[in-house]
């Protein structure tokens, strides 16, 4: 009989839920075939900057590592564990994403498999970070077989266009948040990953950089009527599905002395307007009803859990579910339904 239980200090990956990060596969052959001539100039110099490699002596793990972790205990123990897992996670889903478009695209498009290339590579020395964090706590991921058991999902290209560059640009907000907070409060910088924020986040922008010229590259995703209704929902996805995630994991912001729904408002309100620069339209983040509507997911997203973790029969919980599940989607489908700031007509004024 085979033994398919993790090894000691494995940690078994958190069960997929629509929060958690996923893994994606896309449409290569209609990658390989975009029109990129029009964002060339900068594709190219983007390209001499990520060839330059500015972090590659960032990620290496100093003597402040070099202790014992146990004194973090308790709820605050397993709330860092369980952001270092979802971030571990994430930044390896990048990796394989875009090792996979370099590899695949590599004698059709030159130049995009380079970019690609360059970005696994920044994306793979995240989660090696990461992952070793982890190991300080006794645990760590088994990424090979993660790769192995995770389901991928397809999106068509120009949705990972969109929803990578988002990635890329809340990903930036949430490091370098996070770690102007702990410049000012030091006494809550209770682990030395922290301090790593600052150029970490540099990655990110840079990757949502290239991710920008490449969707302007596309002027389907951004002149017609249809990408600004694609462009509402994605980024009315990425928003809620990030309100609700920081909610539920609030003991770790409490543990940096963060407020949990105002983080999430600075970083919901920051990625929006960066989206500008990109995006045909925004989202009407100052509307009265926005926070609280996204906030109100967030609270019927954290009864879902609760009734999830009961040990009631299945159906049970689908029944208990169901009006929670529903009042999330109408609520969304309300926000999505406010009028959006048309980005293009703000083209020269956005920041």
């Amino acid at each position: 009989m085979v033994n398919t239980l993790p090894k000691p200090g494995i940690k078994t990956p958190s069960k997929e839920t629509v929060l958690t990060p996923r893994f994606y596969t896309t449409d290569f052959e209609k990658a390989a075939n975009l029109d990129l001539s029009c964002q060339d100039t900068e594709l190219q110099a983007m390209l001499a900057e990520m060839r330059a490699d500015y972090n590659r002596h960032h990620f290496v793990r100093d003597e402040a590592f070099e202790q014992s972790w146990e004194h973090i205990e308790g709820e605050a123990r397993q709330a860092f564990i369980d952001y270092l897992e979802r971030s571990c996670i994430s930044e390896f889903s990048g990796f394989l994403l875009f090792k996979e478009l370099s590899r695949k695209l590599k004698n059709r498009s030159p130049l995009l498999a380079e970019m690609f290339q360059l970005m696994a590579r920044d994306e793979a020395r995240h989660a090696g970070f990461l992952n070793k964090a982890m190991g300080d706590f006794k645990l760590s991921l088994d990424l090979a077989t993660v790769t192995k058991t995770r389901t991928y999902t397809f999106f068509p290209i120009e949705w990972v266009l969109y929803t990578v560059y988002l990635s890329e640009k809340i990903g930036y907000w949430r490091y370098i948040i996070i770690y102007r907070h702990l410049e000012k409060h030091p006494e809550n910088q209770f682990y030395p990953i922290f301090r790593y924020f600052e150029s970490w986040c540099q990655d990110e922008n840079r990757h949502g950089d290239i991710f920008k010229a490449l969707l302007r590259s596309q002027p389907q995703l951004w002149k017609t009527w249809k990408a600004k209704l694609w462009s509402r929902f994605f980024l009315l996805s990425v928003f809620a599905t990030h309100t609700m995630t920081v909610h539920e994991r609030s003991g770790f912001y409490k543990t940096l002395g963060l407020d949990a729904t105002e983080f999430d408002r600075q970083v919901v309100y920051n990625t929006n307007e960066t989206a500008g620069r990109a995006f045909p339209v925004m989202l009407d983040t100052e509307h009265p009803q926005f926070f609280p509507r996204l906030q109100r997911c967030a609270a019927y997203n954290l009864q879902i859990a609760e009734i999830e973790r009961s040990s009631q029969p299945k159906f049970i919980k689908l029944m208990r579910k169901l009006p929670l599940i529903t009042a999330i989607i109408w609520n969304l489908l309300l926000l999505y339904l406010i009028k959006p700031i048309d980005a293009e007509a703000l083209r020269e004024t956005v920041r």
